[in-house]
């Protein structure tokens, strides 16, 4: 039995019917993953294969996008099936039909919306990825004990382990010591996050609804969110005034955001090396500039 007919025995026995597929398309699905459109009788889907090391990036994949799904704020692709077939591991996704023309205002508010959701811890209750890297999201009452060790920290760790050499140590860690001064007090509530918001993971589908997909969730600062949404651009200026109008955000997010992102770019670096440690060390030390003697 090859993987597709494991899948086909899955798909059958969630969706209560036999199903049966068709030749599967590959599609663009990221570096990560293999990505392919499958059509069957019941309709298309869309399915992510990996190694079977992989199952439980994709476990904790199929468990964020049911909990951004659960916030009804905008439109989620339901995970329908996920597991370990031919030393493949697998998720399946309800197929969407995205490439239309959409509405950023509506992109903004339903972001606004998700982010009102929140919950009495930041973090999560299990780890995930955030690209393929682990992310860790050990539940804190503290955001800057929070962003320290499990985020700035943790990606810190790794870059020192990848070769990222002793300015980056020093200076990272002057930086960590530095946190609480450049929070300046600030107390965010713990918003149910996407977490890895770009351009890339986010569309409209061809009826015009706002989707966003390929999440690594947890609760944490909003600001996070729209920090990453301007790193790489993508989001146009009615997104940001429609997110603004909904909830504004709070004085010395200029600063926050340039923390928040250091996190991604440091990530980046570990994934991919090359310029993003120069970026890494500009933001650093910019963020250092700012600190009160």
């Amino acid at each position: 039995m090859d993987v597709w007919q494991e899948i086909e025995q899955s798909l059958s026995a969630t969706l209560g019917g036999h199903v049966r597929l068709k030749t599967p398309r590959g599609v663009g699905g990221g570096c990560i993953n293999q990505a392919f459109r499958v059509d069957s009788n019941d309709g298309p889907f869309f399915v992510k294969l990996n190694g079977a090391d992989a199952l439980d990036m994709f476990t904790a994949e199929a468990e964020g996008l049911e909990e951004l799904r659960q916030a009804e704020a905008l439109r989620i692709p339901r995970p329908l099936s996920w597991g370990v077939a031919e030393h493949q591991a697998f998720l399946v996704l309800e197929h969407l039909d995205i490439g239309g023309s959409g509405s950023g205002a509506l992109l903004g508010e339903g972001l606004a919306a998700l982010h009102r959701i929140t919950a009495d811890q930041f973090g999560w209750y299990r780890d995930n990825t955030i690209g393929a890297t682990r992310q860790r999201n050990r539940h804190s009452a503290d955001w800057v004990e929070f962003w320290s060790r499990h985020r700035l920290g943790f990606q810190l760790q790794l870059a020192v382990s990848n070769g990222a050499g002793q300015a980056l140590q020093a200076r990272g860690e002057r930086l960590v010591e530095a946190l609480p001064a450049l929070m300046d007090g600030r107390e965010p509530e713990a918003s149910l996050l996407h977490g890895d918001l770009w351009s890339g993971n986010y569309a409209f589908t061809r009826a015009g609804e706002p989707t966003i997909f390929d999440p690594a969730v947890y609760y944490g600062d909003r600001e996070t969110d729209l920090a990453m949404t301007e790193l790489f651009g993508g989001f146009n200026r009615e997104f940001y005034a429609a997110y603004q109008h909904a909830w504004p955000l709070d004085p010395g997010y200029a600063t926050r955001k340039k923390l928040y992102n250091l996190y991604h770019v440091l990530n980046h670096y570990n994934l991919f090396g090359g310029g993003y440690l120069s970026q890494a060390l500009g933001l650093i030390e910019s963020l250092l500039s700012e600190v009160k003697a």
